[in-house]
């Protein structure tokens, strides 16, 4: 590997021998080194392979808040082996459903930044690739300026990786950016297998998990907005007209056809499906939107959670709410939003909504496509940012959070920094982000540390009936009494009298022009 010269800053790391550049594949995809103090004569551990490290360590800890997970146990219905031939031996392996994993082969480059950011983004790939039902097997990192215009890595550093998918008969390359798809071609024509990328990586997992009508849809659109500049073959079913008698490929008669070839006829299939898509999109936004314009205009406030995948957000909405949603230590694990009522400690209601996680670098077009889902954030009074305390590089997740919150228009909502996994944080690292972020909790969703701290935040955060009345109600209007005590009002004093109930309330304005009449001047 030939290295760049580097005159920034941090020269001194980032010029990096094959061993340096190897140590770090070997910390990103877990290798365990051997004892060193094994007792005499006892048999050396051997390295472990081909399990990334994983972004979080609180696998399978769930709380009670969590409930049965029965969608989870569906999830996993589906078993997958590492060792699974793929020609059946055995009938238990159609009984059991059983699916072989794929072998991959990570490829990056390492263009900017420091040697971290390398890391953590490779380590992110591989627990893409494990979420997406893989197996790990190696890695390769490339240090250069920018990436080779024909084959992304370069020519001799794409044989490098040929020789490993060789060695380790591995059967996808997945490389960790989106590659053009002259680059794609190039480079699955070197190494012999499939080659994907990050975005395709993406898609695939979001297929995995959609469940909704709307999520599909809104996945299907994605992935064909994906697929359309990326169509290639010019295969024998091709129809294209034949010049003369003799025609181009000496077929003679009876060869001339329409003159369109089949890629013109896939293009314009996949257009025409696009376009339904959008329309059945368009057909089920109205029906999020009436129920937003319901609790808009009963006044009842709405608070989002949003955050990088993977940081807690489905755990924290159970842990407020009770709702039993999925919970999963895996990449994009929910992708339905859920909404749900919750009150304030004095009874003031308000709506919680799960949304999509988002990661470094999202495709464009599931951004485009999940816009409808994403409107939750924009709409909302109040935005919980949750951020993932013991991630390597938490500071990059929120980076990459309000990136996409920059994209859908949702900036200028209040925003709180919801520090997670609080029990599994660094303390200097929790102690640096309370630092950088002035409005912040601290919570553990698993255990619960600070979650009063966080329900009182929400309710400074959200906002509250702001029109001071005093009332005189006449004790034939009960119901009038019982709407105050609802949710959108709060009772400031209540007393009976001789002639009716009076009482000091602050209410919205809706429900102001209701008790006009009985208001008092006294």
């Amino acid at each position: 590997m030939t290295s760049q010269p580097n005159t920034g800053p941090d020269s001194a790391d980032q010029d990096m021998g094959p061993a340096e550049i190897q140590a770090v594949i070997d910390r990103i995809l877990s290798k365990d080194t051997p004892v060193r103090n094994a007792a005499p004569g006892a048999d050396e551990p051997k390295a472990v392979f081909g399990k990334a490290q994983a972004i979080s360590r609180t696998d399978g800890e769930r709380s009670d808040y969590d409930g049965d997970q029965q969608d989870l146990a569906e999830r996993h219905a589906l078993r997958r082996t590492a060792g699974l031939s793929t020609e059946l031996e055995d009938v238990t392996e159609v009984e059991y459903r059983q699916l072989r994993l794929e072998r991959v082969v990570l490829a990056g480059l390492w263009s900017e930044g420091t040697l971290a950011d390398a890391e953590n983004s490779l380590r992110e790939l591989a627990a893409l690739a494990e979420t997406a039902g893989s197996e790990v097997l190696d890695g390769l990192v490339q240090r250069r300026s920018k990436p080779d215009p024909g084959t992304y890595l370069g020519s001799g550093k794409a044989q490098e990786l040929k020789a490993i998918v060789m060695s380790t008969g591995a059967d996808t390359v997945i490389v960790d950016a989106e590659l053009a798809p002259s680059q794609r071609r190039s480079l699955e024509d070197i190494v012999k297998v499939k080659v994907i990328d990050r975005t395709a990586l993406i898609l695939d997992i979001f297929a995995q998990h959609a469940k909704s009508r709307e999520g599909k849809a809104q996945v299907e659109l994605a992935q064909l907005e994906y697929l359309l500049p990326r169509l290639r073959g010019w295969g024998e079913s091709m129809s294209r007209q034949a010049g003369g008698q003799v025609g181009g490929a000496g077929a003679g008669m009876g060869s001339r056809g329409p003159g369109e070839t089949k890629i013109e006829l896939d293009r314009r299939r996949i257009r025409t499906r696009m376009t339904k898509l959008r329309r059945e999109i368009a057909a089920m936004k109205p029906a999020r939107e009436t129920k937003r314009a319901n609790r808009r205009r009963n006044a009842v406030p709405s608070v989002a959670i949003a955050g990088y995948t993977n940081a807690g957000k489905s755990s924290l909405l159970n842990r407020l709410t009770d709702a039993g949603v999925l919970v999963e230590n895996a990449l994009f694990a929910t992708l339905d939003p859920t909404v749900r009522k919750a009150e304030t400690a004095d009874g003031l209601g308000y709506t919680l909504a799960d949304t999509v996680g988002f990661v470094r670098s999202l495709p464009t077009q599931l951004v485009e496509a999940f816009r409808s889902t994403l409107e939750e954030v924009a709409d909302s009074d109040l935005i919980l940012h949750v951020v993932d305390a013991s991630h390597p590089d938490p500071e990059g997740q929120i980076a990459a959070v309000r990136a996409v919150f920059s994209e859908v228009d949702a900036r200028k909502v209040p925003e709180i920094i919801v520090l997670n996994k609080a029990d599994a944080a660094d303390p200097f690292v929790l102690e640096r982000l309370k630092q950088r972020e002035p409005r912040h909790v601290v919570v553990s969703a698993r255990t619960g540390e600070g979650i009063p701290a966080l329900l009182q935040a929400i309710s400074d955060g959200i906002p509250r009936p702001g029109v001071k009345l005093e009332l005189l109600i006449p004790y034939e209007r009960g119901d009038l009494i019982s709407k105050l005590h609802e949710t959108d009002a709060e009772i400031v004093s209540l007393e009976h009298e001789e002639t009716g109930t009076r009482a000091v309330v602050l209410v919205r304005e809706g429900l102001a022009a209701e008790l006009a009449s009985f208001v008092t001047n006294d």
